[in-house]
Parts: C-alpha cells; structure tokens; sequence
C-alpha cells in the first residue's frame, strides 16, 4: 500500500497535469475558431477550380494529346502518396488515422505488383510510416514552428511533386490528408491530385448557371498555367483542413485527459482519506492497547 507522502505526490502530479490539459484545451480552442475559418474559406475556391477544369476538360473531349496532368502517363505502375500530417503530437487518433488510411492505399498498391513513393508533410507522419515503409519515403517537409499556414507553404510541396512528375519519378500522385467536418468528427481523406481528378457534371457542386464559356487563348494553354496552380490549390485545401482537424482533435483529447485527471484525483482522494483513517485507528489502538498494558 502507498505511503500518504506517495499519495500526496501523486494527487499534486495529477492536478499538475490537469491544469496543463486544461490549458491546452482553451488554446485549441482558440486556434480552432481561425483555423476553422480559413479552412472553410478555401473550400469554394477549390471548388470553382475543380469545376472550371471540369468545364476545359469538357471542352477538350475527342482531342488528341492533352497535358500529362490532366490524362496521365498512360500508365500506373508507380505511385507517389503526399501524406500530410501534424508537427505535434497530443491530438488524440488525429494522425494515426490518416496514416492509417495510406497504409491501406500502400498495401494495396504493393499488393497488385506496383511501386510506392512516399513524401512525407508533417513529422507526426514521418514518425509512423518509418516504422515499416522506411526505404519508401523519398522526402519529409516540416512545417515546424509555423504559426500560420500560407500558400507559399502549399506552393513548396506543389513544387517537389511537380519536379518529381517532370523528371519522370511516378505516375499517380495521392493526396492524402483529414477533412474537418466538426469538433469530434475528421474525416481521413484520399485525394488523386496526378492526373487531376475531374468531377462529372452530376458531381460537380458549383453551378455554372448554363453558361457557354469561349477561352482565348484556347484551352490548351489555359490548361498549361491552370492544371499546376491546381495541385497547389489543392494541397493549399488540405492543409487548412489538416490544420482545423488538428485543432479539434486536440481540443476533443484535452477535454477527455482533463476528465480523467479529475476522475483520478478522485480516486487518489479516495484512497488517501481511507489510508489516513486507517492509520490514525491503527495509532490509536496502539495507544489504548499500551494503556491497558501499564
């Protein structure tokens, strides 16, 4: 049985804890609502994006050619899967989640025979994938230390992709990152972002009102500047959503630590009254046994 001194400790040590947990909550809070904010923000531009291309590639149907990013190699033999994570841990399931899901898309590409090229965004991620997929990873970008996610950071890892599909190193790239849904619920997400994953008609969420749109120059070279501005909008949307997912998923786990601190320092409590009662019985017993005695 612990001493009271141990217990005494052990009470203070928890309620340590607590107040770190608890502080930790309220600043994701904070950082939450902003984060929410420019997440929510980029979503209807990634969207106009997706549904003007949807409407170049329309237009483009029945032609010969077309840009790499938009058809592909022809083929699918090997695959680059951008994993973006966090730079920091204490978020509950958060990062173990998505690369949960890339390890899925891993197994399965390594099952049907292909090659897997791995870069890393975040080092949560890094951390996890070594494990196993050590000789995969091509590259890790960290983002440490930044307080808040711009375009030039997206820009930095559109650039490794586009350098590495120029020079020929894969033939599908996957995006793989959590959407923010609400507090407790992100959703981990795979995204095909080589060739670009154009939405049907009946997918496409912006409406374009029936419009007949003429392009000049034509839709060639306006697909030549739009297709790689794409993939770093694209990468851009995952970010802000990574970083609002991570947000929320460490509010929701300092919410539960901060209940089970309290829960515990209850139970400490607990014990530490009755081991003071028992042994303030078991003194007095010794006094009146040792009055009886004399």
């Amino acid at each position: 049985m612990a001493s009271l001194k141990e217990l005494r400790n052990r009470i203070a040590s928890v309620k340590a804890t607590q107040k770190i947990t608890k502080a930790m909550q309220m600043v994701a809070a904070a950082k939450l609502r902003r984060a929410q904010t420019a997440a929510e923000a980029a979503r209807p531009y990634a969207e106009r994006m997706e549904a003007v291309l949807a409407n170049l590639a329309k237009a483009l149907e029945g032609r010969e050619g077309g840009s790499p990013l938009m058809v592909g190699t022809g083929k699918d033999k090997v695959h680059l899967l951008v994993v973006c994570t966090s730079e920091r841990g204490l978020c509950g399931g958060f990062n173990s989640a998505i690369v949960r899901l890339a390890r899925e898309h891993i197994n399965r590409i390594l099952a049907d025979g292909n090659e897997v090229k791995i870069l890393c965004v975040g080092k949560k991620g890094y951390d996890q994938l070594r494990r196993h997929y050590q000789g995969l990873i091509i590259e890790t970008i960290e983002f440490r230390g930044v307080r808040q996610l711009t375009f030039e950071h997206a820009e930095q890892v559109s650039r490794k992709v586009l350098s590495l599909f120029d020079e020929g190193g894969f033939d599908v790239a996957t995006l793989f990152f959590s959407r923010f849904k609400s507090v407790i619920s992100q959703i981990p997400t795979a995204q095909q972002i080589i060739p670009a994953s154009i939405p049907t008609e009946s997918e496409a969420s912006v409406d374009l009102g029936g419009a007949v749109y003429e392009y000049e120059p034509d839709e060639d070279e306006i697909l030549t500047d739009l297709l790689p501005l794409n993939i770093t909008v694209q990468v851009f949307k995952a970010l802000l959503e990574n970083a609002a997912s991570e947000q929320g998923a460490r509010m929701s786990a300092m919410d539960s630590a901060t209940r089970n601190a309290g829960d515990m320092i209850g139970k400490l409590t607990l014990n530490y009254n009755r081991t003071r009662q028992a042994q303030i019985t078991k003194e007095l017993i010794e006094i009146i046994s040792g009055a009886e005695a004399l």
